[in-house]
């Protein structure tokens, strides 16, 4: 007969309680752990990038599309900057006067200047502000929408869609207003480096406090720059915070310091009461590239030898028909393929730049001088940061009826010693060519 072991019943409900235990703990807190060894943050989707560059330098989920509550302002500033007068007379419409708290509490009918509202929009995040903004710049909520929505593709924005000009949550059809961590730092870049706007969008954003009256003198407002990051970092430029139910708190904001702008974008930065997260965030992100990334220049990379050997050009006029010519090419000043960093990158000590060469090896007569023939692409990892352009450097014309009539010519008149160049004038003179046989 078997021997069996009787676990009184309490035992067992102690040891299932304790196994619970011990899964629960074993599981990763809201702070996981994230890529970088050192770093470890709340928020669910989270970038840090170069501003100049558009290079992510830290990457969390940073193509989920999620809600992005105010954070949604910083596209509504900018467009409004880049296509009205700050000057301009707003007026108020019901829809407006009914946003939600944060509000400014216009009501329907007031009038106010244009910029006064972009401050109360930037400054207090009032929901109301914004819709008043964007029915005077867009016709309608829908049209700036539209204008929105536009922009975030020039910008370069791939998953992110506008509905409202507050970020209050919304959908329409299959889509919700929503972006990811990378578009919200692109966007936030292109504000403070690329746009011509650039500075009063800083301007506004950086303002500590505002006080103005509707235009009829009767209703006066103050507003006071909830941005905490702007004294909480020596550089800190602008950023924009952002809350909703579905989107959890938001952030986005830049730095620029010793040389090197950065931008960092954060959605889901937990919930009530997590309202710090996002500022541990940022300063945890914005140190880590302080920290490990520095501008290397591209000129320190050695150019393969191979982008400068003569190309061979075959059917050229030469001195006699079937002469293949070697010609030298050149580096074409200060020609790019694309938007690219020109001086350097943004690079940890242990990225390494390759240059990869396009060239071809030989070509056809005719060729022009300058023609482009191959180029070189900086690259760091999988990707191209800067494009050089190889070019011949001089024409070389193809062998035609003309130039064949001319030989005949020549050689009946005067001989194969004749001096050819008296006859045929230009042709091959001065030229720094070789001859392949």
């Amino acid at each position: 007969m078997e021997n069996r072991i009787v676990i009184p019943h309490f035992v067992k409900k102690v040891t299932a309680v304790i196994m619970i235990i011990a899964v629960v703990f074993a599981q990763p807190p809201l702070n996981v752990q994230a890529d970088e060894p050192n770093l470890r943050l709340y928020a669910k989707a989270a970038v840090l990038m170069d501003a100049d560059s558009g290079r992510v330098l830290y990457d969390r989920c940073g193509d989920e599309q999620l809600a992005m509550a105010s954070t949604t302002k910083i596209m509504t500033l900018i467009v409004t900057l880049e296509n009205a007068n700050l000057e301009d007379t707003v007026s108020v419409s019901s829809y407006a006067a009914s946003m939600p708290p944060v509000h400014l509490g216009m009501r329907s009918g007031e009038q106010y200047r244009l910029k006064d509202l972009l401050l109360s929009l930037m400054l207090e995040s009032h929901n109301d502000s914004a819709v008043a903004i964007a029915e005077h710049v867009g016709g309608d909520v829908e049209g700036f929408a539209g204008l929105m929505n536009r922009k975030a593709a020039e910008i370069g924005c791939e998953n992110t869609y506008y509905i409202t000009p507050n970020g209050l949550d919304a959908a329409k059809d299959d889509k919700f207003h929503s972006t990811t961590a990378r578009d919200l730092a692109l966007v936030m870049a292109y504000c403070v480096t690329k746009s011509p706007q650039k500075e009063m969008f800083l301007e506004i954003t950086r303002t500590p406090n505002h006080s103005f009256t509707d235009l009829s003198g009767r209703k006066s407002f103050s507003c006071v720059n909830h941005n905490a990051f702007l004294n909480m970092m020596t550089g800190a430029l602008s950023g924009k915070t952002g809350f909703t139910a579905k989107a959890g708190y938001c952030y986005v904001g830049a730095l620029r310091r010793d040389g090197k702008t950065f931008v960092v974008a954060l959605l889901a930065c937990g919930w009530p009461n997590h309202k710090t997260y996002k500022w541990s965030d940022t300063r945890a992100l914005m140190e880590y590239g302080l920290a490990n990334y520095n501008y290397r220049s591209f000129d320190e990379v050695e150019i393969p030898s191979a982008a400068m050997e003569d190309v061979i050009v075959s059917n050229g006029q030469t001195q006699k028909i079937g002469e293949k010519i070697n010609m030298p090419v050149k580096i074409a000043a200060d020609k790019t393929g694309a938007e690219t960093v020109s001086e350097g990158l943004l690079m940890r000590e242990d990225e390494k730049v390759t240059i990869a060469l396009q060239k071809v090896k030989a070509l056809t007569a005719p060729v022009r001088k300058g023609q482009e023939i191959g180029y070189l692409s900086y690259m760091v990892g999988n990707q191209e940061w800067k494009r050089v352009c190889l070019v011949a450097t001089e024409d070389i014309d193809a062998v035609d009826f003309g130039w064949c009539f001319q030989q005949v010519v020549q050689k009946w008149l005067f001989g194969s010693g004749a001096d050819k160049d008296a006859v045929i004038g230009k042709s091959g003179s001065g030229s720094s060519r070789t001859i392949s046989k």
